[in-house]
Order: structure tokens, then C-alpha cells, then sequence
């Protein structure tokens, strides 16, 4: 999209709009994003919480459910049905790197699910931190690729959140 194309959620008038995707014919649709959590804290040291949580697992899990209700969570999006939801969350020294893939085949893409996902993911690894850093933050939520749809593949120059 470029500066001078309007919004695709906001119609002629200046009002916002769900985009009518009835005429896109449905296509294999796969997006990829990533975001990393900069914590002082060491997670794989802390191991399970107190209950027996494992906040990786907890993140994985908060980040696959996210995915699933985007559509109650962002304003205007549209309910899809999923085909696959993976999150993947590293434990690094002052760094916990989180990415997310989504399927589906549908007639919009899978964008927001990804990207909503590793944000959930991150926010539930802060929230598992709070205690031990409260200084932990979520940082470089980028959408990094996406295939599929009438605008075809996209992709970043760079794989990976820095």
C-alpha cells in the first residue's frame, strides 16, 4: 500500500468498514512474524513456577489461542478458520525470541493471527516475569513473511527480529 491509497477499512465517506473479501477467490495462505522479549532475567534457569508451569509452555499456548480469537481482539478482522497455529519460543540470555506461523485457506490472509500470536506469546512470558524483572519488555513485533492471496509472497530482507 502506498501513501496515496486509502485505508482498506475506512469506505469513501470516511467511515470504517469490515473489507467485503466475498469477490477474492480463497487461496493457501501462510504468514510468519516474530518479537522478542529483553528481560535481565535468565528463563530457563527460573524453570516451572511454583504450580508446575512452564511459562514456555504457558507462552506457546497463550500465543496458539490468541491466534484463534483474533478476531475478537482486533476491530474489523475477520473469523477464520485455522489451519495450523505454531509458536516457537527460545530462551536466550537477556533475550527470549518468539516467532509464529499460521495457515489457513481462505480469502484474506493470515497477517494479524501471526503477529497476534507472537504477541500474546510475548505478553504472557512477561507476565511470567513480572516478579523476577519487572523491566522486561517486548520488543520488534514484525510480520516477517507472508504467502498466498491475490498480492502474492512478501517477505522482510531480514529473517529474524533483531
Amino acid at each position: 500500500m502506498t501513501m496515496e491509497q486509502p485505508f482498506t477499512h475506512v469506505d469513501s465517506t470516511g467511515k470504517l468498514r469490515m473489507v467485503d473479501v466475498t469477490p477474492k477467490r480463497p487461496t493457501k495462505r501462510r504468514a510468519y512474524a516474530g518479537c522478542v522479549v529483553r528481560t535481565v532475567a535468565d528463563l530457563a534457569a527460573l524453570g516451572p513456577s511454583a504450580n508446575g508451569l512452564d511459562p514456555v509452555h504457558a507462552a506457546r499456548l497463550a500465543g496458539i489461542q490468541a491466534a484463534k480469537q483474533t478476531a475478537n481482539l482486533i476491530p474489523l478482522c475477520h473469523p477464520l478458520d485455522l489451519n495450523e497455529v505454531q509458536v516457537e519460543v527460545i530462551a536466550n540470555a537477556g533475550r527470549i525470541e518468539i516467532s509464529a506461523t499460521v495457515a489457513a485457506t481462505h480469502r484474506t490472509g493470515v497477517e494479524m493471527e501471526a503477529l497476534t500470536a507472537c504477541a500474546f506469546a510475548a505478553l504472557s512470558i512477561v507476565s511470567s516475569l513480572v516478579d523476577v524483572d519487572p523491566n522486561a519488555q517486548i520488543d520488534d513485533l514484525v510480520l516477517l513473511r507472508k504467502t498466498g492471496g491475490k498480492s502474492g509472497d512478501w517477505g522482510r530482507l531480514v529473517d529474524a527480529p533483531s
